[in-house]
C-alpha cells in the first residue's frame, strides 16, 4: 500500500510531462502537416536531398 505514495506522484509527473510535450508541439507547428512527409519518400526529387560534402583531398588548409 505504501508503494502507491511513490507509484502516483511519479505518474501524475510523467502524464504532465507527456501532456506539456504535446501543447509544446502543437504550438511550435509540429503536427501542421502530417502528409507530406509520409509521401515524400516515394518522390524521386533531389530537392530534399542533403549537400555534398567536400572529400579530403577538396578540403582547405589553413
Amino acid at each position: 500500500m505504501s508503494v502507491l505514495f511513490i507509484v502516483l506522484p511519479l505518474a501524475i509527473v510523467i502524464v504532465g510531462a507527456a501532456v506539456w510535450a504535446f501543447v509544446w508541439g502543437v504550438r511550435h507547428g509540429q503536427f501542421d502537416d502530417l502528409d507530406t512527409p509520409a509521401t515524400r519518400v516515394a518522390l524521386e526529387d533531389d530537392d530534399y536531398a542533403a549537400p555534398h560534402a567536400p572529400a579530403p583531398a577538396e578540403r582547405t588548409r589553413p
